[in-house]
């Protein structure tokens, strides 16, 4: 799991195609050995890009890995996507499976928000849960600082990983609501105070 957050470059390669439809929407994504979901759009993405709301404005999809969330709010809703991940090789994924799905997205690499300069409408994320709380709450609790007035933090969280808690105190400094639940897969929305 060291992915998450490191740069391992004595990882092999090993680029998988995979085709993939998400809402009626056809795409090709590369996958490859050393980045989240190498087997393709895992459950819980998938969850939580089906019960998105229409975008609009300016929306940062956070830890981007290959690329599925930001590339796909891209294609649905044309709005302005920014990308951001840690990991090189998910950012050079993320490069070729814009250029194969023909989306137009800004990626850049960052620790955590550290080279985010700016604010958005939308922060959507499948945070890397196996980090450990204390990045985890980094990611989730950082957003604020990097969300508009009234803008929205959306995430999936298995109840496995904590979901009942992680909801509990994401509640305490956004207003929270699950959005949804599906095979323990919790996708929430937290918005601005």
């Amino acid at each position: 799991m060291s992915y998450y957050f490191s740069n391992d470059e004595t990882i092999k390669t090993e680029e998988k195609e995979h085709h993939v439809v998400i809402q009626n929407i056809p795409f090709i994504f590369l996958t490859d050995h050393g980045v989240f979901s190498k087997k393709g759009l895992d459950f819980g993405t998938r969850t939580l890009l089906e019960n998105l709301p229409e975008l609009t404005g300016e929306v940062l999809d956070f830890g981007c890995g290959y690329g599925p969330i930001g590339i796909f709010i891209k294609k649905k809703y044309s709005t302005t996507v920014d990308m951001v991940d840690i990991n090189k090789r998910s950012l050079a994924l993320a490069h070729k499976n814009a250029c194969k799905n023909e989306v137009a997205v800004h990626i850049f690499g960052s620790d955590i928000y550290q080279n985010v300069t700016k604010q958005y409408d939308y922060i959507v994320t499948n945070p890397p849960i196996r980090v450990g709380n204390e990045i985890l709450y980094q990611i989730l609790f950082g957003a604020r600082e990097h969300l508009k007035e009234n803008g929205e933090l959306w995430f999936v969280i298995h109840k496995d990983q904590g979901a009942k808690t992680v909801f509990s105190k994401v509640n305490e400094v956004y207003y929270a609501k699950i959005v949804a639940k599906n095979k323990g897969f919790y996708i929430i929305c937290a918005r601005k105070r």
